[in-house]
Order: structure tokens, then sequence, then C-alpha cells
């Protein structure tokens, strides 16, 4: 088998898809911006070629590398990054070389959030009820239909990136402006008192969930980013069981196959549910890898057996909470790295400072920490987050 990893070496935890990908036998090619000699021994050794492109938003030199790795190697199997950033060139490139996976057709329903609420409608889910607007017209008509406040996201766009809160009609002129009308917005009611939930896993080839699991945020994205909050989100031990049913029917609706996915919900009040987004990939940062640590498994390696037939295996101990938590360079803190570990033993599985691309939203440092109960859980996110007086 060909699999063509689209930018190797970032983010530095994705490199674990090269090395499980290798020991599954798989040949493994590398197409990135980076140097050669930065990729490092153990990323070198696992790809049989790297080609370097002066820039992987130059599709034309993309096509070029690929048409290369083709030409040497023979037909391509495989051509993934599993970054949010390049979905649309993973999607391009797989159609130019008829290669297995997404196209671009197939990711309308995942990019576009107008286009994602047809779909959770169609699996019976509840949904926020919005609008998309191109101009201010649009703009004018739907803050009178929906009410303020309304939130107000790229209808084709990524996370939090250019989200805007509009409380009052001051916010509304102030959006305008810098909106210009350059780019269509989705605008939708804002959620009071929503907390911000997950349903993540993994598919086979046949689009069967075979990993699944959740986890839950201490506030939502776009609080956290406009305020600068102290950041926490927990691998929960079980999901809920209607969390549960809304997720596997928008899976079975989205019908995406051998492929990660990341589902945003709000959990009410009320305790139901509406779900917001579907992403077509795994969480952003270190979230993989706290699903390894509260799963006790490998799910690199699990991927690497679904992509070469295998089937996946299923963990054989009792899974944990495992919680994110970050630090802000800006605060300062009352207990740092050492004083963490020395608190907490080998429950800290790992303190790393976070990417600078993630950092503006999550925080500067990150330590991923299994707990045994929801009052170990908070033991350990007020002790991390406690501030100097």
């Amino acid at each position: 088998m060909n699999y063509i990893l689209i930018s190797p070496y970032y983010p530095k935890n994705f490199q674990n898809f090269a090395y499980r990908l290798k020991d599954a036998g798989v040949h493994v090619f590398g197409i990135g911006e980076e140097p050669y000699e930065q990729l490092g021994s153990k990323l070198q050794k696992s790809l049989s070629e790297y080609y370097r492109v002066k820039s992987l938003k130059n599709l034309d030199e993309v096509k070029r590398a690929v048409a290369f790795l083709f030409f040497k190697h023979g037909p391509i199997d495989r051509i993934e990054s599993h970054n949010e950033h390049w979905l649309e060139l993973d999607a391009q490139l797989r159609e130019q070389f008829h290669v297995y996976g997404n196209k671009p057709a197939d990711l309308k329903k995942v990019k576009l959030k107008s286009e994602m609420k047809k779909l959770f409608r169609k699996a019976g889910v509840p949904v926020v009820e919005g609008s998309v607007v191109k101009n201010k017209q649009e703009l004018t008509e739907a803050v009178a239909q929906l009410g303020l406040p309304v939130i107000a996201k790229p209808d084709n766009g990524v996370g939090s990136a250019a989200t805007f809160k509009l409380s009052s009609e001051e916010d509304v002129h102030q959006f305008e402006a810098e909106w210009a009308e350059k780019t269509a917005y989705f605008l939708e009611p804002y959620i009071e008192g929503g907390k911000l939930c997950t349903f993540d896993g993994l598919t086979d080839q046949e689009g069967n969930i075979v990993f699944q699991t959740s986890f839950t945020y201490n506030v939502p994205t776009l609080e956290l980013v406009q305020e600068q909050l102290d950041l926490f989100y927990v691998i929960q031990k079980e999901i809920e069981p209607k969390l549960e049913a809304y997720g596997k029917a928008i899976v079975k609706t989205f019908g995406m196959k051998e492929r990660f996915f990341h589902i945003e919900f709000f959990q009410l009040e009320t305790g139901d549910y509406v779900a917001l987004e579907y992403n077509n990939r795994l969480a952003g940062g270190y979230t993989i890898d706290m699903y390894n640590y509260a799963y006790s498994i490998d799910l690199f390696a699990q991927y690497a057996t679904l992509v070469t037939g295998g089937k996946f295996k299923e963990p054989d101990v009792p899974n944990q909470f495992c919680i994110g938590v970050t630090q802000r360079d800006a605060y300062q803190y009352q207990n740092d790295t050492k004083a963490i570990r020395d608190k907490f033993g080998d429950k800290v599985k790992f303190a790393e400072r976070m990417p600078e691309a993630f950092a503006h939203l999550q925080g500067n440092q990150f330590y991923a920490i299994n707990a045994e109960t929801e009052d170990e859980v908070n033991q350990i996110t007020r002790f991390v987050h406690e501030r100097k007086k």
C-alpha cells in the first residue's frame, strides 16, 4: 500500500501516523514544506520518500509532487493530512489522482454550516435555527427574525475563527464594518447557559463506528478566546445515552468512511442537546493523545490497522477520565509543572508547550492528567488553575 501524508512533520504529535503506518507495512510518503533535515531521524526512517514543496498552498506544486511519487512508486492508495487546514487540498488531490476517500463534492456537507444543519435535521437531531447572510440587507432581516444576541460565524469556516457575538445594535454595526460582505456568514441565536460537549470517534471502511468517546469543555470556545479564560476539557468515562444516540444518527447520515470525526453539541439547561458542527477530522491539539491515555489504547496504530484492512481491537482495561488543562503565559499560577507532577504523580501523562497555532485558543502550557472520579477531576483542575494572590 502507498500512502501520502500531507504535512507529515506538523503538528508534531501527528508524526505518529507515519510511524504506525510504517509499522503496519505501508509505504509512507511525505509532502511538506520543511527541509528534510528538520524532520528528524525517526520520521525520516518512517518515510519511504519525502518531497519538499515551497508551499502546500500552491496546488499545482503539490500536484507535481504527487505525480512524481505516483510515477516513481506506482498508484497511490491514500492521501491524507488529518488536519483541518488541508482537508480541501487532500480532497482535490484525491480527485485528481483517483484516490480513495472524500473528493471536493463530498466536503460541502462538512464545510458549510448551513449544509450541516440540513443533515442534522435529516438525522432527527435538534439544531438551533439560523440563517445565511451574504449582504447587509440579509443581515438586517436575519437579526430582526432571530433577535439579539446572535452568533455570527463564517458559513464556510473552522472552529471559532472570525466568529462574533452580536448582543446590541452597536455590535451589529461594528460587525457590518469589519465584515464588509466579503464572505457568507451564518447567524444563529446565542444559547445562554449551554455546555459545550462532543461526540468523537473513528469509522471503518464500511462507515461503522469502531471507536467512540466524548469530552466536555469548562467554557464555550468563543468565550474562552475572547476573554482568554483558563481552559480544561475532560474525556468522559461514559457517554450520556441521548448524546450517543444523536451522535450515531449523525455519523450514519453523513456517511463518512475510514475517518475520524469530531461533532460538537451544546447541552441545554433542559438536559437535551443541539448539534452545532460536524468536523470530518480529529479534534485538534493533543486530544488524540488524551483519547489514548483515557482508554489505554493507541489510535494511531488502530487507524493503520483499519487502513490496511484489519479489525479494530477493543481496549481490554477500563477507561478513565483524562483532563486536558492549560495555563496561559499571561497569568501567574501558584503551581508549576514540578508541583503538578509532585502532586499527581504518574497520573500526569505529559506536560507540553502548546503549538503557537493553538495557544491563543487553548493556552500556552498543556497538561494531560488522568483521573478516576469527578471529584478528582475537580481537584486537578483547581490545583492547575490556582493563581498567585
